[in-house]
Order: structure tokens, then C-alpha cells, then sequence
């Protein structure tokens, strides 16, 4: 992995102190990276969480341990079902899914969609491996990803992705295509108000009060264009990431410019979304028909309404905190299962419209999203760093997220997060296979920012301030990836569970910190960041585009919508969505899957993911490669083999002799016919 070390400090270093420091840096980097102290067990979670499959985790993930055992298993849970987002698509890196199945108004060939990007970069940008998350926004921005299908927040994402790692020049580099992309808004722009609009669909929220009361409440999933709390704190985290990157680049013009525009999306969100009899941000109608009229205010609180603290937007001041009062009531928001999207005051809370077949489709009057309690809870924690009030208080925060966290179990009590519940009865709603392990949301990135209390800032002191209760007896971060240093947190009430002492305890690079406390917050330095650049290798047997090359065949079941699954840049092991092509059906003890390249390409190592259920699929006894001379087919000379025997739901790594060829064959030898073999991916890679 490249290195590039960058260092900022507020006063001018120069000379022989510079090197002296540049060195004391890059050996405190390598000493804190192979001797940094470890709290957890790392190996031990792994093992538990992920079984054959831990080495990607033990490479990539924070570990982390808390009293609350619910709390930890759906952390582990979390970062499983993101890994299996991850979708490798060839130059361009890597993308971020939404949907494990592919659905129609995802952005082909990639299948991505923008409206969730902003949680999987802030989810995402705790991964070790950078490779995952640039390769996204660089795809997002100079790739055309973002074709604004939706609204989004996705500057706003990636400047707290460079708070994280610190890479100036990877975030300046977006910047062009940011501000591109934040004119194109315009058109959803109302001069008159100054103010956003958007139809509550293309705002990812189809049958809110604005649509369905639009339509006189016989539909919702279209129309109902409005000034939305959404739309607006959206463009205005994204005004203040630009006004951020601008500076960085000391393009001080263009800062002023976008900190001026923040500044008047912040002045009419406050003069003119909020409801002084609400005490609530409020959509206004952009619409005007025999049912609504331009500018009135809906009828009803939203939970949207809270998505302005998710950006720190609002004043602190009790007139718009008071709106937290009625986040907590169980007679508006607050449901047994779960946040309400709007209240049972509404006429139309829970009724449902739309169907797929026998399912009920996705709607927002009323049932429970982890996309909207990840913003709430953003924005709760927000208040409670950012603001001065006694409405919300930590036990809030971690009943909300206990609430969150149970969600994940609502489905058969298996961890399955599916796209919306029920609040009031805890039963998850769509349903669709589509629906299974669904990304549009986030929850690990909660965990460290709001209950650990990790709160990311340009600057070399961090500020940590967990929000627990005394219903948190104790919790461990352990080997966070921060501003280039290993950062661990413990926090021990008794002090005899990790016997380091009582209370919070932090560790930089495997050494206890010193520890400011500061009105109730804890502040630490962590030191000069250190900027590691990602390295990515291209998988030449990919192809994502169904056409061309490579192109595959088998000795079975070579339909494309079989053969293209396994070099389709996805891997999971998941029962509840395939996504591989397998042996099912075949007569014979030997088996092949084969790769033509179009053209001779040297190659040097593979990499084969098979998927086991022990019940219809099991990893082949053996498996050899070979690859065509000329004249022949020839086995590839061996160099290692990582493990020496085939397993499932895990990475089996071959590297062999460097060879130059045009086709590449796979052979599966099976002795157990009654289980068929199952390839989820198959790579090729230079050296």
C-alpha cells in the first residue's frame, strides 16, 4: 500500500524540525500499526461472527464489544451485510448497492442509486481499505454515478469521509463535479421563495402527507411537489462541503459563495419550513390544485422534520428544540417497534395504496424506516453535542437505537434488515425478496459516532463524548483507522472488565492518551495525520455488463443469468438471495467453468468464492486451474494455495507462475453428487 504522509499544523514548520518530525511520525505510524495494543480479541470475534470468513473483517473493521450483547451482535451483523453491498465493477473501483436483487430503477450496469450513497460513504469510511470508498464517490462525481435520481447529501458525505482520512487532495479533487452538480439543482429551485422543492417520490419518500393529500388521498405515489425540510438540509450540508473543500484549495471566492448560500438555505428553512403551532419543520406546497395550495403548510408533522439536525442546521435555541418534545410521545412518533414516519393524527396513517401482487409496496404514512431513524439519530446526536436543551438525553438516544436495533430481528427472528416495519406491530411490511439485507440506512456509523462518541474534526484534537446511560455498563472501539492513527476507546464503569482502570480510557497508536475533559466532553490529540493511499488490482475476469468480454461458459447450467453471476463483482452468502452459478442438476463427478478473455492477458493469481449450505451446496472436494497454451489445455504451475483445501462462504486464494493466455478453465471435482457446487465469484488478477 502506498504511503503519502501529509502534515498540518496551525503554526509554520520548517527545517530541521520538520524532518525530525517526519520521521518521529512515519516510525510512530509503523510502530503503532504492528505493536499497537489490542483490547479485543480480534481473532476470537472474527471466528464468532464470520467463521471462515474473517480475514477480509480482521483487514478492514473496527472490533468492537459492548454490555449491551444486541447492540454488538447487530454491529457485527452490519458490517456483514455491508461487505456484501460492495460491489467491485472494474477500473472505476467500486460502488455501494442498495439492493442485493437487482431492481428496476437502479442505475445500470453498476446497479447503484444515489439516494442511499450518503449513508454507505459514512458507514463506509471506517473501513481500513480506502479502495472501497473512492472508488464510489470517484464514480459518484467524475464517473456520472450521481445522475440526481433522487435527492442526496452526498458532498456532505464525502467531506466527513476526508474528516476520517484526511486526504486532501483525493477531496479536492471532487470538487469541480460537486458544484456541477449542485447547480443542476436548480431546477428544483423556487426564486420567488428561495427554497428547494421536490416531489416526495424523487425525495425517496412516495405517499407522504404532501402526496396523498395532493391527490385528494386516493394515491400519493406521484405528485405532491413541495418545499421539503429534506431537500433543503441536503443542499445545505452539501453548500457547507463546498465552502469547506473550496477553502482547502484556497479558493476563497468560490468558499464565500457557498457559505453564503448555506447561510440562506439555513434563514428560510428557519423563517419559512417551520410551524410555529406545530413547533415542527413542515413542508409548504410547491402543487397547486382543487386539493392543495401553493405555500399553505401540510397538514401533519413529519418525522422529516428532524433531517435539519442531521446538518446541524437550526438555531440553538428552544423555539426549534422544542420540536424533540414530540419525538418521545407515544402518541406521535415514538411506536412500540420503532419511529413513525407521520402520525396516527393523520387521516391517512397506515393506509395502504399500493401492492406488488399480495405485498404492500413501500409508503411513508406512517410505517417505521431505518433510513429516516439513521437521520433521526444523526440528528439526536447532533443535539446532544452540538446544542444546549433538556428535551432529549442520552437514555432518548439509546432508546431510540435499542428500537432500531431490534428491527433488525423482526423478520422470523433471524438479523435481516428489511426495508420498513410496522411500528405498532413490529411486522415488516414489503416483504419482497428485494427486501432482504436492505442498505438504506446505517447503523455501525452510528455506534462510533453517537454511542462511542467518536465525532470527526479537521483538526488534530478529536473530541469524544459517548452517549450512554448507566444501562451501558461497558463498551470497547477497538483499532479505529483515524486520521492515519489507531485509535481504541474503552469505556469501563466498574473498571473490571478490561482491568485498564475505571471510566473512559483512550489509547493512540497502542499508547494511553491524555485526556481533556471539557464541559462533560472528552478531548484527546491525536497527532499529524498520516495519509494512506488505497491500491487497488484490477479482477480481469470481471464483467458486469453481460456482453463482450471475458465471456464464460460450463460443462452446466450456462444461461447467462447463471454464468454472469460469478464474475458479476458481488460476493455474499446470504440463503435468502443467490447470486452464483452452480453444478445444480449435473450427472458428473467433474465440472468446469471457463473464462474467455478475448485477447492473451498475463495472469498470476485467482481468487474462488464458493457458497455452502450443507444442505444443497458444499465447496468441491478439489478444484484445479488451467489455462489454453496455444494448442492445449495446461495446468497452471502452483506456487501456493491459501487454504490447501477447498472451503465455503470464504476466499480461496491460488497463486501460480505468471502465464500469458486467452482462456482460463476452472475444473470442480466432486465426490458428493448429492450436493451441487456453487461458484460465487471467480477473479483473475496480473500478479
Amino acid at each position: 500500500m502506498k504511503l503519502n504522509i501529509k502534515y498540518r499544523t496551525l503554526k509554520k514548520i520548517t527545517g530541521p524540525f520538520l524532518l525530525a518530525a517526519s520521521c518521529l511520525l512515519f516510525l510512530n505510524f509503523y510502530l503503532g500499526s504492528f505493536n499497537s495494543q489490542q483490547i479485543l480479541d480480534h481473532q476470537k470475534l472474527a471466528k464468532e461472527y464470520y467463521n471462515s470468513d474473517a480475514q477480509w473483517y480482521l483487514k478492514n473493521i473496527p472490533f468492537f464489544e459492548c454490555s449491551d450483547k444486541k447492540i454488538q451482535d447487530v454491529y457485527y451483523y452490519r458490517w456483514k451485510l455491508y461487505k456484501a453491498h460492495i460491489r467491485n465493477v472494474g477500473e472505476d473501483g467500486y460502488v455501494i448497492t442498495e439492493f442485493l436483487d437487482k431492481v428496476s430503477w437502479d442505475k445500470e450496469p453498476y446497479s447503484s442509486l444515489n439516494d442511499a450513497t450518503g449513508f454507505h460513504i459514512l458507514e463506509g469510511r471506517w473501513l481500513k481499505d480506502r479502495k472501497y470508498i473512492d472508488g464510489y464517490i470517484n464514480y459518484m462525481y467524475r464517473g456520472g454515478g450521481n445522475d440526481r435520481h433522487f435527492s442526496e447529501g452526498i458532498a456532505d458525505a464525502a467531506y466527513n469521509y476526508y474528516l476520517v482520512n484526511k486526504d486532501s487532495a483525493f477531496i479536492e479533487s471532487q470538487l469541480s463535479v460537486m458544484e456541477h452538480i449542485y447547480n443542476l439543482w436548480l431546477d428544483h429551485y423556487d426564486l420567488k421563495k428561495d427554497l428547494y422543492f421536490i416531489e416526495p417520490l424523487l425525495d425517496a419518500t412516495e405517499y407522504t402527507i404532501s402526496s396523498i393529500d395532493a391527490s385528494g388521498g386516493e394515491d400519493g405515489f406521484r405528485g405532491g411537489d413541495a418545499f421539503r425540510p429534506t431537500i433543503n438540509s441536503y443542499m445545505y450540508g452539501n453548500a457547507l462541503a463546498i465552502a469547506h473543500i473550496a477553502l482547502m484549495k484556497r479558493d476563497t471566492a468560490l468558499s464565500n459563495i457557498y457559505l453564503q448560500r448555506a447561510q440562506e438555505i439555513k434563514n428560510n428553512v428557519q423563517a419559512d419550513l417551520w410551524n410555529d403551532m406545530l413547533h415542527h419543520f413542515i413542508d409548504r406546497y410547491k402543487v397547486n390544485n382543487k386539493f392543495v395550495h401553493y405555500w399553505d403548510f401540510i397538514r401533519g408533522r413529519e418525522l422529516a422534520g428532524y433531517v435539519p439536525w442531521s446538518y446541524n442546521l437550526p438555531d440553538d435555541n428552544a423555539k426549534y428544540n422544542s420540536a424533540w418534545g414530540n419525538l418521545m410521545d407515544t402518541t406521535k412518533f415514538l411506536g412500540k417497534f420503532g419511529l413513525r414516519t407521520d402520525e396516527p393524527s393523520y387521516q391517512y396513517y397506515m393506509k395502504q395504496y399500493r401492492y406488488e401482487g399480495t405485498h404492500p409496496e413501500c409508503q411513508w404514512n406512517g410505517p417505521s424506516w431505518p433510513f429516516q431513524e439513521t437521520q433521526v439519530l444523526e440528528g439526536m446526536a447532533n443535539l446532544l453535542n452540538n446544542y444546549k436543551q433538556k428535551i432529549i438525553n442520552t437514555s432518548d438516544y439509546l432508546k431510540v437505537l435499542r428500537l432500531y436495533t431490534q428491527q433488525h430481528y423482526l423478520l422470523d427472528g433471524k438479523l435481516n434488515l428489511q426495508e420498513d416495519y410496522n411500528p405498532d406491530t413490529g411486522k415488516p411490511i414489503v416483504g419482497l425478496p428485494r427486501s432482504n439485507h436492505y442498505n438504506h440506512s446505517s447503523y455501525n456509523d452510528l455506534i462510533i459516532t453517537g454511542l462511542c462518541g467518536v465525532r470527526p474534526s479537521d483538526g488534530n484534537t478529536l473530541v469524544i463524548n459517548p452517549l450512554i446511560d448507566n444501562s451501558i455498563k461497558y463498551f470497547c472501539l477497538d483499532d479505529v483507522l483515524y486520521h492515519g492513527h489507531n485509535l481504541s476507546i474503552v469505556y469501563d464503569r466498574s473498571g473490571e472488565k478490561y482491568n485498564l482502570g475505571k471510566g473512559l480510557i483512550i489509547y493512540i497508536d497502542g499508547k494511553k492518551a491524555a485526556i481533556k475533559k471539557i464541559d462533560n466532553r472528552y478531548e484527546v490529540n491525536i497527532g499529524f495525520p498520516i495519509v494512506i493511499k488505497p491500491k487497488n488490482k484490477i479482477d480481469l475476469a470481471l464483467n458486469i455488463w453481460r456482453s463482450g468480454y471475458p465471456k464464460p461458459s460450463a460443462s452446466v447450467n450456462s444461461e447467462p443469468d447463471s454464468l454472469y453471476q460469478a464474475i458479476d463483482g458481488r460476493i455474499w452468502y446470504f440463503p435468502e438471495v443467490n447470486n452464483f452459478w452452480s453444478t445444480y442438476g449435473s450427472t458428473s463427478n467433474t465440472n468446469w467453468y471457463m473464462i474467455d478473455l478475448g485477447k492473451a492477458q498475463k495472469i498470476s493469481s485467482s481468487k474462488i468464492y464458493f457458497y455452502e449450505d450443507d444442505k444443497t451446496y458444499k465447496e468441491p472436494d478439489n478444484y484445479n486451474i488451467e489455462y489454453w497454451n496455444g494448442e492445449h489445455w495446461q495446468s497452471v504451475d502452483e506456487v501456493s494455495r491459501v487454504p490447501a483445501s477447498p472451503v465455503g462462504n470464504s476466499i480461496n486464494a491460488i497463486n501460480f507462475k505468471s502465464i500469458s493466455t486467452r482462456k482460463i478453465k476452472f475444473i470442480f471435482n466432486n465426490q458428493k453428487r448429492n450436493l451441487a457446487v456453487a461458484v460465487v465469484e471467480l477473479q483473475l488478477f496480473k500478479n
